[in-house]
């Protein structure tokens, strides 16, 4: 999740909501690829989860990153709950059950995606392993239940904790049991933002299946290939899913700011305290109606932080965000930023994705949605199905990336991140399935050897 904002300018009209998403806009030079992932931090000896307290704890990792690392804390109140790299090197964040996110640069290619995860996860090793911590890669926690997660100590999240059983019956789940990875993409004007937020809201089932690694609950399978996919399904709808309106005539800036003003609030942060307005609007809030703040008027860091609490399947801030991926596997990660830079930073990619998916329907659309999570490659829509979609979304990708000429010091282009999917491809299964076989082979009924075979 992203890091509060704070800029105290306050808002006079919509027209500076737009403006806000607009200055997103950058010529094709300059666009980035960011990667964001979570990860299940766990005692090397227990396999359970680490609390936010005591000598081996989730504080600690943060302050020995500090101490021998150089990174910067984030501080609310006396809490350690993230840390920035000072020389712009991202940020590492808390999820609600203490699942560590690094948010990472936005960055040139995805041989920087790479390099930056693999200093990461060294630099994360040097503090961790003398405490006995380890990292697993999934898109669920495989055995621990709902009361075994610890909870992170952060205003925002405790009032999330307190909203989410209002409005779904898997928030909880999704906020202290699941973890994924995201990719960050540019845009050039307001009309390649629409045609790649199509694209990649179409295809996000694609990505949803090549990803697919959540088939365990409590230790047992649970009958789905991505378990954190169908609990997005039932966790707030209104303010997740596929915007089906982002294909309709007339989308751009203004008609996204229009649904984010109806998206109800969690909170707003006033210097150190979060006060709960969860269930108003900032459409409400903007015209001075919430009884909480009478009279008060939102600010542009009111706006960022309500932007970064709508959980559509692509989200528009000043970038796209595609989150429709399960974690994984440290091989893996920069896959997800390889296929959607593949797909939407090549234009002879980009319209050839848009040719496969802008005859659907909504309702085709939230069909293969909603039937990813549990059919995974075989999920069907228009006479085929997810696994020839992904086969020709990866063969489009790779195209895409060898025409970037992003080359390596080894003189390797950027189609090599690929192969991990393309192995999927070629074996016909998901990474969850793969899970399956395993668990119903040498594992012989067990999760317990996720934590030595997948762990970071």
């Amino acid at each position: 999740m992203a890091r509060d904002q704070i800029d105290m300018t306050p808002l006079e009209t919509r027209d500076e909501l737009v403006a806000w998403i607009e200055a997103g806009n950058k010529p094709k030079p300059q666009w980035r690829a960011g990667t964001e992932h979570e990860k299940f931090v766990f005692f090397s000896n227990t396999r359970r989860p680490v609390p936010y307290d005591g000598a081996r704890s989730i504080r600690a990792l943060l302050e020995g990153m500090h101490h021998l690392l150089g990174w910067e804390p984030i501080m609310e109140g006396n809490n350690i709950i993230g840390m920035f790299d000072v020389t712009g090197g991202g940020a590492i964040s808390l999820e609600p059950g203490g699942q560590f996110e690094l948010s990472g640069a936005p960055v040139e290619d995805v041989h920087q995606t790479a390099a930056e995860l693999m200093a990461h996860l060294a630099q994360l090793r040097e503090v961790a392993t003398p405490l006995g911590i380890e990292f697993l890669g999934l898109g669920m926690t495989p055995d621990w239940t709902r009361a075994d997660m610890p909870v992170m100590p952060k205003g925002r999240y405790k009032i999330m904790t307190n909203y989410m059983p209002k409005v779904g019956k898997y928030g909880l789940d999704m906020m202290y049991r699941t973890c994924t990875v995201q990719t960050n993409l540019d845009f050039a004007s307001e009309a390649d933002m629409v045609k790649k937020l199509r694209v990649s809201l179409a295809l996000q089932p694609v990505a949803t299946a090549l990803f697919a690694n959540s088939p365990f609950t409590e230790g047992k399978p649970n009958g789905f290939v991505s378990m954190r996919s169908e609990i997005w399904r039932d966790t707030d709808n209104q303010r997740a899913g596929m915007m089906p309106f982002a294909f309709e005539e007339g989308m751009g800036f203004e008609r996204y700011v229009d649904y984010a003003l109806d998206v109800p609030m969690y909170f707003i942060k006033r210097g150190d305290k979060y006060i709960d307005v969860s269930g108003k609007s900032f459409r409400d809030f903007f015209a001075g109606k919430l009884a909480d703040l009478p009279g008060e008027r939102p600010t542009i860091s009111d706006w960022a932080n309500h932007m970064s609490t709508i959980f559509p399947e692509v989200r528009l801030k000043r970038y796209l965000e595609m989150r429709g991926a399960d974690g994984g596997p440290w091989n893996r990660l920069p896959s997800l930023t390889a296929f959607w830079v593949g797909l939407l930073y090549d234009d002879a990619s980009l319209d050839a994705a848009w040719q496969m998916v802008k005859d659907w329907t909504a309702a085709e659309r939230q069909k293969l949605r909603d039937e990813v999570p549990r059919l995974g490659f075989m999920a069907e829509i228009r006479g085929t199905n997810i696994f020839n979609l992904a086969r020709q979304a990866v063969a489009l990708s790779r195209k895409g990336l060898a025409n970037r000429k992003r080359l390596d010091r080894n003189g390797r282009d950027e189609t090599r991140y690929l192969r991990p999917l393309e192995e999927s491809i070629a074996r016909g299964i998901t990474p969850a399935q793969e899970l399956l076989e395993k668990y119903n082979g040498p594992w012989q009924g067990s999760v317990a050897p996720i934590y030595k075979e997948y762990a970071y």
